[in-house]
């Protein structure tokens, strides 16, 4: 698989009130504005999702593409907070085993809709946010 062309974007499930709530706390703390984000419902995050094997109509991760490398589940998360300022401390959680990792975001991730609820469609950011997003 050849490399994504963007970097630093963040994909997520527009229509998840938990994804949603995560996107506006990466966007709220991220001081360098380095992510940018695509809802997977978007006809750029419907490709990003292919191209990387999620399924636009059920995805079951959230990912980043950060150097280059496409990261799901726990180390998209991980990836992500290890490069918002006071979230440093987050890298020491790597050497929690992935398996473990994973089964605690599959949990979340299953029970996101049912737990938080879902929005009928993708959230609206506002003005300053909108310039980080792509469609």
């Amino acid at each position: 698989m050849r490399p994504w062309p963007d970097d630093n974007v963040i994909l997520y499930d527009g229509t998840c009130v938990f994804c949603s709530r995560w996107v506006r706390f990466v966007a709220a703390r991220d001081a360098a504005r380095r992510f940018r984000f695509t809802a997977i419902q978007s006809p750029y995050g419907t490709r990003l999702a292919q191209a990387f094997g999620v399924d636009p109509d059920d995805p079951d991760t959230n990912a980043v593409v950060h150097g280059g490398v496409a990261y799901f589940k726990s180390d998209a998360a991980l990836t992500v907070l290890s490069h918002l300022r006071g979230w440093g401390w987050v890298r020491l959680l790597r050497f929690v085993p992935k398996l473990l990792r994973d089964a605690v975001y599959n949990l979340v991730a299953r029970n996101r809709y049912r737990i938080f609820g879902k929005y009928e469609a993708c959230f609206v950011p506002d003005a300053s946010f909108r310039a980080r997003v792509l469609e």
